[in-house]
């Protein structure tokens, strides 16, 4: 059976609708190309609304930040990019959200397609304990019938080079994931995500476990990544927003009050509710 069509999109495919506000920034964002288009979206858990006719498209080869308080529906937002949401009993979601065009919640898109192409990296470091550094980079690859073993070794170094990885541990591929630093467990979290070819990737405030020294690793690893793939991470910390995005997001009480060019968002912000949080009025 063939696989749907979105499985294997086009880096740059265009989507009419403009991301930022001026008719130059429109233009750019056009020959960017949008990864996400979403339309209206809405989540409830049972009967509690999270999220709000969220409206926005998210450009593609990119890094775009999701700021704002706790439970303001951040993560929840993220998690409805890969259909994660939709793990949590009672979730239930109405708007559309287009993935390079096509509609991720279609009756006919399979929730596994749509989680190997849009990658996910989480908050606290999750390595599977039992495995080797290894056997964590490949089990996805493994779990999707790969078994030549020149694929997986090429894989193997091609995901750990870019997650910055390789030169620390290429000579011991076989000792236990969890003998790696905080850090270093980080990414290679990271390096799984990528090793299963996704076109995007989510990152779920990705360094808050982490020293500074890993933080700033794996924030030089975010700025890299965009060159072949799309990032959205959810972060609280906005210094690093500012320090690793183009596209900046800022959520409050499940609702969307302002999305911008992270330099415009942070130094000239459209809304009064966005300044008052990026100056620590609130929050």
């Amino acid at each position: 059976m063939p696989l749907p069509s979105f499985m294997h999109p086009p880096k740059t495919s265009q989507i009419p609708q403009a991301v930022p506000s001026t008719h130059e920034e429109s233009q750019a964002s056009h020959q960017e190309g949008v990864a996400f288009d979403i339309q209206n979206l809405s989540v409830w858990f049972g009967k509690r609304q999270v999220l709000f006719d969220i409206t926005l498209s998210i450009p593609a080869r990119q890094v775009t930040a999701i700021i704002g308080p706790s439970g303001c529906g951040k993560t929840t937002f993220l998690r409805t990019l890969n259909r994660m949401h939709e793990l949590t009993p009672g979730a239930r979601l109405e708007g559309r959200i287009l993935f390079f065009g096509q509609d991720l919640y279609s009756p006919n898109i399979n929730p596994t397609v749509v989680r190997r192409k849009v990658g996910m990296v989480f908050q606290k470091f999750n390595p599977f304990p039992t495995m080797t550094i290894e056997e964590n980079v490949l089990v996805g690859l493994r779990l999707n019938g790969v078994r030549d073993r020149r694929i997986l070794e090429e894989r193997l170094e091609q995901s750990l080079q870019m997650a910055a990885l390789w030169d620390e541990v290429k000579d011991r591929l076989r000792a236990p994931a969890t003998s790696l630093s905080g850090g270093q467990q980080q990414r290679l979290c990271i390096a799984r995500a990528l090793a299963v070819a996704p076109d995007v990737v989510l990152m779920d405030e990705p360094c808050s476990a982490l020293d500074p020294l890993a933080t700033r690793q794996i924030e030089e690893l975010i700025v890299q990544l965009k060159t072949r793939y799309t990032v959205v991470i959810v972060t609280h910390n906005m210094q690093q927003a500012a320090r690793v995005s183009d596209y900046t997001a800022f959520f409050f009480m499940g609702k969307l009050i302002e999305f911008d060019r992270t330099g415009k968002l942070f130094t000239k912000p459209s809304q009064k509710q966005t300044e008052d949080y990026i100056t620590g009025r609130f929050g």
